[in-house]
């Protein structure tokens, strides 16, 4: 793999990873802030162990020297468990025995968080002990360069979103290529959404354009459609979170945008959607990992459909699941399975909104066991 052509797109390497590292520590404040972001540091107490760690993590980026010791050492190792801590119940995980230790994937998931659901795959893998992924995500994340650094220096592979249309197809792909090379030439896994953007209305369906990409970004070495997607060993994964902390803010934003045909981005409204998804309390949360899919492909449509079917299926229902279903379906179908829960803080949850937004938001709830029945039938 030449990776300089794809320098810009890759994680940081080499010089690259001390430069950044360079920088980061000339703006310790910024890590002071990023912690402090994770829960409250009022008094005089909570603020000297908020500066202790802060210089902790400074000792321990200075011996940095990849994006995988990042990765296990400052992500998976520190502010992910303390997002963990601070936020859940419980993180778990299932089906990393689908997977081998030494063998890279595409892992391609459903999408509700701007930057925890890459990072928690992540942190399930090292559970595993799988190799850790890169990861895609959108360059209009990329706000400043500390920002940037972060990214580049956790796996972050940048997806130029703010292209015209012929320069973003051929920048699709070209990124495509990228993924195809690093799985097969590097043996190392990457990250990539099932479509562009969060479902906000909870229904998880793979874009089949991602999956075409790779095979065209392939075409002309002559390799066949089958060919491509086994080499790539996509393995679908379900994350499941029993609440989302953004739930009122995507009805918001989609209601409004199928009421005037577009929503128009505010500024700051993704930090203030990855700042409340990562400190809003989320429950129980599982990542469910799939099966490598492997066989004679037809064509993207039908891969789309088998990755959709594997998410849908592994996807765990929680009872903010079952029970929004059986209220907006007004039925008792799972009743059993939420006896516990307490139905009215979960409806108190929407009160205030508007009923087109609420049940919107409800509706998000529900759609994952819509799609899960669909599978049964």
């Amino acid at each position: 793999m030449e990776i300089t052509k794809y320098k810009d797109i890759a994680p940081y390497r080499g010089q690259d990873v001390r430069d950044a590292i360079t920088r980061i520590l000339e703006n310790k404040d910024a890590i002071y802030k990023i912690l402090a972001s994770l829960g409250p540091a009022e008094s005089a107490e909570q603020q000297k162990q908020l500066a202790q760690s802060a210089a902790y993590i400074a000792g321990i980026l200075g011996k940095v020297e990849t994006y995988d010791d990042f990765q296990r050492h400052i992500a998976a190792g520190i502010f992910i468990p303390a997002i963990i801590q601070k936020s859940m119940h419980a993180f778990t995980y299932s089906g990393t025995e689908h997977t081998k230790k030494d063998t890279s994937y595409l892992f391609m998931s459903n999408h509700r968080d701007i930057v925890l659901d890459c990072a928690l795959i992540d942190m399930a893998l090292l559970q595993g002990d799988r190799m850790l992924c890169e990861m895609a995500i959108g360059d209009n994340l990329l706000t400043n360069q500390f920002i940037t650094d972060l990214f580049k220096l956790n796996g972050g592979v940048t997806v130029k979103r703010t292209l015209p249309m012929r320069e973003k197809y051929l920048e699709s792909i070209r990124l495509s290529s990228y993924f195809v090379e690093l799985i097969t030439e590097e043996n190392k896994s990457i990250w990539v959404a099932q479509k562009s953007g969060r479902a906000k209305d909870g229904l998880d369906v793979t874009t089949p354009a991602i999956i075409k990409m790779l095979h065209l970004s392939q075409k002309s070495k002559g390799r066949s459609f089958s060919d491509v997607v086994n080499s790539c060993r996509i393995v679908p994964v379900a994350v499941s979170y029993e609440y989302d902390p953004c739930d009122l803010l995507k009805a918001g934003e989609e209601v409004a945008r199928i009421k005037s045909g577009e929503h128009t981005k505010k500024r700051y409204e993704d930090l203030i959607s990855i700042s409340r998804g990562m400190k809003g309390y989320k429950g129980n949360v599982h990542i469910a990992f799939g099966k490598p899919l492997q066989g004679d492909f037809e064509n993207s449509d039908q891969v789309a459909r088998l990755i959709d079917r594997q998410i849908h299926q592994l996807y765990k229902l929680w009872p903010t699941n079952l029970f929004a279903y059986d209220y907006l379906e007004g039925t008792d179908m799972f009743a059993p399975s939420y006896q516990d829960f307490d139905r009215e803080a979960f409806l108190y949850r929407f009160k205030g909104a508007r009923e087109d937004v609420r049940l919107y938001a409800l509706n998000a709830y529900a759609n994952p066991v819509r799609s899960f029945l669909a599978t049964q039938a």
